[in-house]
C-alpha cells in the first residue's frame, strides 16, 4: 500500500491560507498531513499571517489563526513521507537556516518524491541548493534568490493562479494559485480525483 502522509513545514508566521487549505485539502483526500515546526512539539501552535492583494505595491499582512501542530519536528523522519509541502509567509526566511529542516527537503529532491511549495517557500529550497537547472515560480520578491539559485523562472500569471511543475517539483506564486497547485501535486502523488 502507497504511503499515505504529507511532511508540511511550517513556523511562525506562515501565510495562514498556503498552510490551512493545502493542510484540508490534503486531508480531504485521505492523507495524514503531518505539520511541523523545528523546536516545537505536536499539539503546540503556530502562528499565522493573511496576506493579500490590496493594490499596494506589496502584499498586507494581517494577524491569522493559531495554526495546530500535528507532529513533532525533532520526532518525524522524511523516508516516511509520500510528499512534502512547504507554506510561504515570513516563516521560510528564518526555517532556512535550520539545517536539519534542509536535510529533510534535500531527501525528497534525492528520492524524487513530490514537493510542492509555493510563494516564499522558495526561499528553503534555495537554501536546500535544490533548484539548480529547475523550472519553478514564486513570490515575485523571491525571483532573484530563484534565478541565482540556478533556476529557469516561470512566469506568474496576472491573477497569481497559475503553477509550474518540473518533474517532482510544483510551485506557485501566492494562495490564488491553491487550485491549480494542488491539483498538480495531488497528480504528483498519485492521487485520483473524481466526479
Amino acid at each position: 500500500m502507497a504511503v499515505k502522509k504529507i511532511l508540511m513545514l511550517v513556523g511562525d508566521y506562515v501565510e495562514d491560507y498556503e498552510a490551512m487549505v493545502p493542510f484540508q485539502m490534503l486531508t480531504m483526500l485521505g492523507y495524514t498531513v503531518d505539520a511541523v515546526c523545528p523546536g516545537k512539539k505536536a499539539g503546540e501552535t503556530v502562528r499565522t499571517a493573511i496576506h493579500d492583494f490590496e493594490g499596494d505595491q506589496t502584499y498586507s499582512e494581517k494577524p491569522g489563526h493559531n495554526f495546530a501542530l500535528t507532529a513533532t519536528f525533532d520526532e518525524v523522519k522524511p523516508e516516511d513521507y509520500a510528499g512534502l509541502v512547504i507554506p510561504g509567509g515570513r516563516a521560510p526566511e528564518y526555517l532556512r537556516l535550520n539545517e536539519r529542516l534542509l536535510d529533510m527537503v534535500r531527501h525528497f529532491f534525492e528520492t524524487n518524491k513530490p514537493v510542492a511549495s509555493i510563494c516564499h517557500g522558495q526561499q528553503i529550497l534555495v537554501a536546500a541548493g535544490v533548484l539548480e537547472g529547475r523550472l519553478c515560480t514564486a513570490y515575485p520578491a523571491v525571483k532573484p534568490d530563484c534565478l541565482r539559485a540556478g533556476a529557469k523562472w516561470g512566469e506568474v500569471n496576472e491573477t497569481f493562479s497559475n503553477a509550474w511543475v518540473d518533474g517532482n517539483l510544483v510551485t506557485a506564486a501566492a494562495w490564488p494559485g491553491h487550485p491549480e497547485w494542488m491539483r498538480k501535486f495531488a497528480e504528483l502523488l498519485g492521487a485520483r480525483i473524481e466526479i
